[in-house]
């Protein structure tokens, strides 16, 4: 239930975020979900093209920034004079779109976002623990309801397993070392904050790589972040749920910062534009997919220069869309799931780069 008196919202810059209307072209009456509300200064931006006779439905899982963002959305609501049903907001992983959704008794949208990563206002919160460049706990969760922190991952994991979600997570070439240096630390009681874990990552680079462009303990922290909360298992599932429930020419756009979470959101709209997911050695497709989406551009789009001058953390966005083609179910086209005619493998592969899954077994990690 929204009140008239909004919180104090600290300063707030949305990625990409003209390309991001520009593409999903909202109009008064639309209902538009942003599966990932953060601040919600895209949320806002789009309200104000939807109201007041759309709505705007955002998920978080993070119920420090949903209050701020339905604070934000609530304030351009009184501000307007819009009713309060322009705006639904609900504390959910972004994993759990679908059900939401479904229990909301929200059956079709218009248009949905996914701004994926950690937010500006988690990374800018000494006490949430996501940022090397301030003291505070090791936390990391993005739902501090409940979950296991930084600090229980770290203390709890062997160091190969440690180096392997260091590799995997981070892709951080000194993976081995930066698990002894963390193992190191623990024995001795010198691993209880994110200046601990920054000490651990600075510590074992080579002297002469300490200065580069990204520093030592951006790799680290983010594969510690994902592992703490699971970010890359949650990406599929919210892409599926959305793409099924969006109108036909519906768009869904999608902002990701590095290479994993991008590769896995490639994969998953390639698979919902059609492409096979069988297992490379079967003669036959017997997965019957059938598109239910079309990708709308073929490499991802990036920030202006003049946005990242402005907002140096957008330097990283990879911005990917697709639009919800007729149901697949309908006319001549199959349903998802049914297997009408057995095609050749070499159809679906003709033309097509493999790319390997981020689960996929690692290989050597170099020492």
């Amino acid at each position: 239930m929204m009140t008239e008196a909004p919180l104090p919202l600290p300063r707030h810059d949305p990625v990409m975020l003209r390309e991001c209307l520009d593409w999903l072209r909202p109009a008064p009456g639309g209902i538009f979900l942003d599966g990932t509300l953060g601040l919600g200064g895209h949320a806002e931006a789009v309200l104000e093209q939807l109201a007041p006779t759309g709505c705007l439905v955002g998920l978080d899982r993070d119920a420090e920034a949903l209050s701020l963002a339905t604070a934000r959305l609530q304030a351009a609501c009184v501000a307007h004079g819009w009713p309060q049903a322009c705006v639904r907001t609900f504390h959910a992983n972004v994993h759990d779109a679908g059900q939401v959704l479904q229990e909301a008794g929200i059956h079709v949208l218009d248009g949905c976002l996914f701004d994926f990563g950690v937010s500006s206002y988690q990374l800018d919160t000494p006490s949430r623990g996501f940022s090397f460049r301030q003291a505070g706990p090791l936390d990391m969760r993005m739902d501090s309801s409940g979950g296991r922190t930084a600090w229980e991952l770290l203390h709890d994991l062997t160091e190969e397993d440690l180096a392997r979600v260091l590799w995997e997570y981070g892709e951080e070439r000194y993976s081995r070392r930066i698990a002894r240096r963390i193992c190191e630390r623990r024995v001795r009681g010198t691993l209880e904050s994110t200046t601990d874990l920054e000490a651990a990552a600075w510590d074992a680079y080579p002297a002469a790589e300490r200065h580069g462009r990204l520093h030592p303990a951006t790799r680290t922290f983010q594969a510690v972040r994902i592992a703490v909360n699971e970010e890359l298992s949650a990406l599929a599932p919210a892409l599926e749920a959305a793409a099924a429930l969006l109108a036909p020419g519906g768009c869904l756009v999608t902002l990701t910062y590095h290479s994993l979470e991008d590769r896995l959101v490639k994969q998953t709209l390639a698979f919902l534009a059609g492409q096979c997911r069988c297992a490379p050695e079967l003669p036959f497709c017997v997965c019957g997919t059938a598109p239910r989406v079309r990708l709308l551009v073929r490499r991802p789009a990036v920030p202006t220069p003049e946005e990242v001058e402005r907002n140096p953390r957008a330097r990283s966005a990879r911005l990917r869309v697709c639009a919800r083609v007729q149901d697949p179910g309908s006319g001549d086209a199959p349903s998802v799931g049914q297997v009408v005619v057995v095609r050749p493998r070499e159809e679906f592969d003709r033309g097509r780069r493999e790319t390997p899954s981020v689960h996929s077994r690692l290989p050597t990690i170099p020492l």
